[in-house]
């Protein structure tokens, strides 16, 4: 083969494997929204001015599937929901690569660009998050088969305030917050909550994730109901927590309470604390213990019979 030839054919090839790589976007309610108000003025955007680059103003949610490789699927999926303080949504290091590092393990991974509460487009903001996240679920669940997934293996997984819908949806994933379109449940099978939001408590929470969710003035009643430490039943899934002790923003209390609530019904949880890290390392980004977790989830998963 003439080297021009061998050039074509592996820039076909490099082009046709980038291509592949790309995510497959899936309209999560084909533009029916639940409880949504019009505001043509309210655009998706994104910010790059902050250390990281969020997705801000969305409007229509979008579940971007990354498929196992066919040569590793597991049957396992899990559902990521970045994180961003219900302000925006750290899609790459909370996104697009942790769904790159559970492809590495068979897993099937879904990025949840959901929408970010706003009393501009949503009737009632506390419940717009959910919504899509129990909808997510139900995609997942519903195209198990047509996916390679298996229906009993599906899971959610959040970041910081990510964190918190994972945690809303473990707990909440019942409550009917839209009229779904069958009977398909909404309920994980597991979740992986990393540096979790989890109280909605002023003395425990993110001040700007409960303000962005539930108002300047929530009722106390509202704040109960979104902290899901107080929420966990008998039948909330089994989770894996990580978080740093050192961590200014989330304080650590937020997992230990949610753990300690698992364990009064007996759910199985491993929680790992780590000396170091702060808050919004995705993956690990420095030298610290924290940077160990991936593989210690790992560890969990196979435990787990889900790799």
């Amino acid at each position: 083969m003439r080297k021009r030839d061998m050039a074509t054919l592996f820039f076909m090839v490099a082009l046709s494997l980038n291509v592949m790589a790309q995510p497959k976007a899936i309209d999560i309610w084909q533009g029916k929204v639940p409880g949504a108000i019009a505001d043509p003025s309210y655009k998706f955007a994104v910010d790059t001015t902050s250390a990281y680059s969020f997705i801000c103003r969305v409007s229509n949610p979008i579940l971007d599937m990354y498929p196992a490789p066919t040569d590793k699927a597991n049957g396992t999926a899990v559902v990521i929901c970045p994180g961003g303080g219900y302000a925006g949504l750290a899609f790459k290091h909370e996104g697009a690569q942790v769904a790159s590092w559970l492809n590495s393990l068979g897993v099937t991974a879904f990025v949840l660009k959901y929408r970010l509460p706003s009393d501009a487009i949503m009737k009632d903001k506390s419940v717009g998050p959910l919504q899509d996240a129990e909808e997510a679920i139900r995609i997942v669940r519903r195209h198990a088969k047509e996916w390679n997934i298996s229906p009993a293996k599906i899971g959610i997984m959040g970041f910081s305030a990510g964190g918190h819908l994972a945690a809303t949806l473990s707990t909440h994933f019942d409550e009917q917050v839209y009229k779904p379109a069958d009977e398909t449940s909404a309920r994980p099978d597991f979740s992986i909550l990393i540096y979790p939001v989890i109280s909605m408590d002023s003395q425990l929470t993110h001040s700007g994730s409960r303000r962005n969710l539930l108002g300047d003035t929530p009722s106390e009643e509202l704040v109960k109901h979104y902290s899901n430490e107080l929420q966990v039943t008998a039948n909330t899934p089994p989770a894996f927590l990580v978080h740093s002790s050192d961590d200014k923003v989330v304080p650590v209390k937020n997992s230990i309470d949610y753990a300690l609530a698992l364990g009064k019904y007996n759910i199985s949880y491993e929680l790992h604390i780590f000396k170091s890290g702060g808050h919004g390392y995705g993956l690990g980004k420095s030298d610290g213990t924290e940077k160990a977790w991936p593989e210690i989830c790992k560890s969990w998963l196979k435990a787990r019979g889900l790799l």
